[in-house]
């Protein structure tokens, strides 16, 4: 891990199925993060959209590495912009804790993939996984 590498954790009253949902399935991930084109499915690319009507406004994107349901969760990550098609690596772990689940992200390569740009990438993403998990936080007490 590097300097560059964004790890955040927080705690939920949730079981780690119900999460699971959250993160691979394309319409609640539209409740807390962004929509998405599809499920997010092991071996397969996935596209986040700006609008979930429209399947051309994607503003993230990469392809799921490993599904291990309902532990963790691996995929590769672009924004462009700043990234070009440069490709960083979202891990998500999902742990049982007492009585609720710690999910924790791992957000890395940002560094290398940002280059001269780096800094302004990594507060505006370390920025943007705080406001989500705030998000994520209040649709799973809802």
């Amino acid at each position: 891990m590097s300097a560059t590498t964004i790890n955040k954790s927080i705690f939920l009253t949730a079981s780690r199925e119900t999460i699971w949902e959250y993160l691979t399935d394309k319409d609640k991930l539209g409740q807390w993060f962004h929509p998405a084109a599809n499920n997010l499915e092991e071996g397969k690319p996935f596209a986040l959209l700006k609008d979930a009507s429209d399947s051309e406004s994607k503003i993230c994107w990469g392809d799921v590495l490993s599904a291990n349901k309902p532990s963790s969760l691996t995929y590769t990550f672009t924004i462009g912009g700043p990234m070009g098609d440069n490709m960083t690596t979202v891990n998500w772990t999902l742990e049982e804790a007492a009585g609720g689940t710690r999910v924790s992200v791992t957000h890395e390569g940002i560094g290398e993939a940002a280059g001269e740009a780096a800094l302004g990438l990594l507060m505006a993403l370390d920025a943007g996984w705080d406001k989500h998990f705030v998000k994520l936080r209040e649709n799973l007490a809802a």
